[in-house]
């Protein structure tokens, strides 16, 4: 160890390999670390969120993070500015002293790590040494505005926690025997096959289907004959198949690319639940109301053969729930595009679909 309290400050807006180099060097020269995370109101990722972001990746508990709101614009030339930034600074050292392990008998500042050219500055102001990071940043040529600019250009240096926030999710939902798992696969695969950060593209299968298997399989251990019409539903498997399915949404977005291809969601489970109990599902709603899917793309039935796989309902009911769930796309204003024919004219519509979302790109709001 070289000094008893290093301090990083930035807005982390959001955080890249970079920033994480630079806290993991403060890390490893410091007793203790302090990472104010100084955002503006104004910025569109939570400051609770990068605080999160941070904690998950620096979970060593000499590395306090530490959320400050700073809505001082910037202006390296005006003393009185300087001096409003270090006093939001300060104030959020003052607020940590009475958290984290070890916190009561933390020692003043004497290291600032940075990368920017107002580092030695800021040190100053703290009475302490600067400690430069790879100011021309040649180990990880990235940088918060970079990555606000071009995400897929930048995929590469960011942590999984935010790539599964940035990730753009696509739903692919209808009716039984339409066709939504043979179109999440081939989506899934057609932008893999583009190769770079896109070969990661992954797809995510239906939970709900192997809960009903494995229901069905457990309900046969006592009575062979029971087919999937036969079992008893109540809302609280409805609930656990939204939750369970998100979680597992969640990982493969973690991991993936900046798409990520999901074969139904709690908005169709909770169509699922009105299906078989008579109203939607509260549970499964407010599971919906945390997610942030950006496309649904409905599977048509036309020019599909009902294919009854045993875990079917059966035909009756298909045009029934394709019905629900255009009324329901509809009602609930969000973006969803129809796709019908054969399987490479949904494919192709699918793409185009897809492409124009990509195309829209990624909106921040600008830091102060």
């Amino acid at each position: 160890m070289t000094f008893r309290h290093g301090l990083v400050i930035g807005k982390f807006y959001p955080p890249h390999a970079g920033h994480h180099h630079l806290i993991d060097t403060a890390a490893d020269a410091c007793e203790r670390v302090t990472v104010v995370v100084a955002a503006s109101t104004v910025e569109s990722i939570p400051l609770a969120l990068r605080t999160a972001w941070l904690r998950e990746r620096h979970p060593q508990p000499y590395v306090d993070i530490v959320p400050v709101v700073d809505d001082v614009e910037v202006d390296y030339d005006s003393e009185e500015i300087w001096a409003a930034h270090v006093a939001a600074f300060q104030a959020g050292l003052a607020a940590a002293s009475g958290n984290g392990v070890g916190a009561l008998d933390r020692p003043p500042v004497d290291a600032v790590f940075s990368s920017e050219e107002y580092g030695p500055e800021l040190a100053r102001r703290f009475a302490a040494a600067h400690v430069p990071v790879d100011p021309p940043r040649s180990r990880f040529p990235v940088s918060g505005t970079a990555v606000r600019g071009d995400p897929v250009a930048c995929w590469p240096w960011l942590s999984p926690a935010v790539r599964a926030y940035l990730a753009r999710r696509v739903v692919i939902v209808g009716a039984e025997s339409s066709g939504t798992t043979t179109l999440s696969r081939a989506l899934a695969a057609h932008y893999s096959a583009r190769g770079g950060v896109w070969a990661a593209t992954r797809w995510v299968p239906e939970y709900g289907r192997l809960y009903c298997e494995e229901k069905l399989a457990l309900a046969r251990r006592t009575d062979p004959d029971r087919w999937i019409g036969d079992l008893p539903w109540s809302s609280v498997e409805f609930a656990l198949i939204a939750e369970r399915h998100l979680a597992l949404e969640d990982a493969a977005a973690r991991s993936g690319s900046p798409l990520l291809i999901c074969d139904t969601d709690a908005f169709a489970t909770s169509l699922w639940h009105e299906r078989y109990l008579g109203a939607l599902s509260p549970d499964a709603e407010r599971v919906h109301a945390r997610t942030h899917h950006d496309l649904w793309i409905l599977t048509d039935t036309a020019g599909v053969p009902f294919e009854q796989d045993g875990w079917r309902d059966g035909e009756s009911i298909r045009e029934r729930m394709s019905d629900r769930f255009r009324e329901e796309l509809d009602r609930r204003g969000l973006p969803y595009v129809v796709v019908t024919g054969a399987h490479e004219d949904r494919l192709a519509a699918a793409v185009t679909a897809v492409d124009a979302l990509l195309g829209k790109g990624w909106t921040f709001t600008d830091p102060l």
